[in-house]
């Protein structure tokens, strides 16, 4: 277990680069999958997320290694699904979307169920409903705790469900090579499910309908191999921009794509943070007195991103006035609340989707624990701000989708230090 050390109050200055999208490129690993030929990841983050999920794919006798700083190199020629490493992907949910592309390429596999983040109930029903309309067969076996997934050839279909993100990828995924045509009526829309799908398409896959709800994907006979950059990190630019906003911080978030953020940006500036976006870059400036919000409603893109719902909360433990947050998505992502208000902020649960953050409330520095991924950025921001020390138990979960955390924060001044 590691500890993050953290004494706050400190104003933060300088220039952090945003790195690669965590929930791209590890969809682009999987990829991989269907074709023969090497795939070369660029602007590849180096997070536990991404070397869990090239793990995987190396259990399977394939290949994938970095082959530059941030650059990774996979072939896939020689996958054998009944090496799979059954508890890496227990431990990963992005490992969801080796599903689509096995079943496509293998026709049948046995599918331990994954695992990530504890933030609330995301069925696998969706996926396999899907994979059932393109003709396979989906079986659970309780005792081993895997799935049985079969076909004697899919096809394409009519696919109709909730927008879910790693559904509309398992679906593109398992499609491409596909014979018929399917489309998807409801496909998410996320930039980087978006750019999965042009990747695809530039690996000689036939994807129409990118940048609408309305895919239609005509199954080829083979994809070749690719060199792709992942685009910047949505998630990442929220969090920093948070961070320096909280802190009342200048720092300036290069590679950054602006499109990616409008309804953020938004929320920042009623908060009331001063704040510049140019061509690639986001700068938050010092001074600004930060509002309460009368409500702050994830949802899917270009929604308000789940994932920054917990550093939004924090800034509104700065603001005056009460922030209802209403978490559309995931009930169980309130479980970082209590050790806020350890911290001395003044929050109340209304139910499993609903808070409501009065500010502004100093926060006190103590011992707090890192329940997930971006629960643990948010008590990092939480500590930064706070008087005093502040431990965070279990922060190796931050590093699942951030990449060396405590050194480009040091750059910026900040005084922080990580105990394994």
């Amino acid at each position: 277990m590691s500890q993050l050390i953290i004494h706050g109050r400190k104003k933060l200055s300088g220039e952090i680069e945003v790195g690669g999208a965590k929930n791209e490129a590890t969809k682009l690993v999987a990829a991989a999958i269907l074709t023969d030929e090497d795939v070369v990841i660029k602007n590849a983050p180096r997070i536990l997320d991404l070397e869990k999920m090239m793990d995987i794919i190396k259990s399977m006798g394939g290949r994938a290694e970095w082959t530059g700083d941030h650059e990774i190199t996979l072939n896939c020629k020689n996958l054998n699904p009944e090496t799979i490493d059954q508890k890496a992907v227990k431990k990963l949910r992005a490992s969801v979307v080796l599903m689509g592309p096995m079943l496509a390429r293998f026709k049948k596999i046995d599918f331990p169920t994954p695992g990530g983040c504890i933030i609330g109930n995301r069925p696998m029903d969706i996926h396999f409903a899907a994979f059932e309309k393109m003709g396979a067969k989906v079986e659970e076996d309780g005792e081993k705790n895997i799935y049985k997934l079969s076909t004697d050839g899919l096809h394409g279909a009519k696919i109709l469900t909730e927008f879910s993100v790693t559904a509309t990828e398992n679906v593109i995924l398992a499609a491409v090579l596909t014979p018929g045509k399917t489309i998807i009526k409801t496909a998410a829309l996320e930039p980087h499910t978006e750019d999965l799908a042009r990747c695809l398409n530039k690996m000689g896959a036939k994807i129409s309908g990118i940048g609408t709800h309305t895919l239609e994907i005509e199954g080829v006979e083979k994809l070749n191999g690719v060199e792709h950059s992942v685009i910047p990190d949505m998630i990442e630019v929220g969090t920093f921009a948070i961070l320096a906003a909280a802190t009342r911080s200048d720092i300036t978030i290069t590679n950054i794509n602006p499109d990616h953020l409008d309804l953020f940006l938004e929320k920042l500036h009623n908060f009331g943070v001063n704040f510049e976006v140019g061509e690639n870059s986001l700068h938050i400036k010092k001074g600004g007195n930060l509002k309460a919000l009368e409500k702050i409603e994830t949802n899917v893109y270009p929604g308000v991103p789940t994932d920054l719902q917990q550093p939004l909360a924090v800034l509104a433990t700065q603001a005056a006035g009460s922030t209802l947050i209403f978490e559309r998505i995931f009930e169980g992502r309130f479980n970082y609340v209590s050790e806020l208000q350890r911290m001395g902020a003044n929050i109340q649960t209304l139910d499993s989707h609903r808070i409501l953050v009065t500010g502004p409330t100093p926060l006190i520095g103590t011992e707090v624990k890192s329940f997930d991924l971006r629960a643990g950025a948010t008590l990092l921001i939480a500590g930064l701000l706070a008087d005093g020390e502040t431990i965070i138990d279990e922060a190796e979960l931050i590093d699942r989708g951030y990449e060396d955390i405590v050194g480009r924060l040091q750059k910026l001044g900040a005084e922080i230090e990580r105990i394994d």
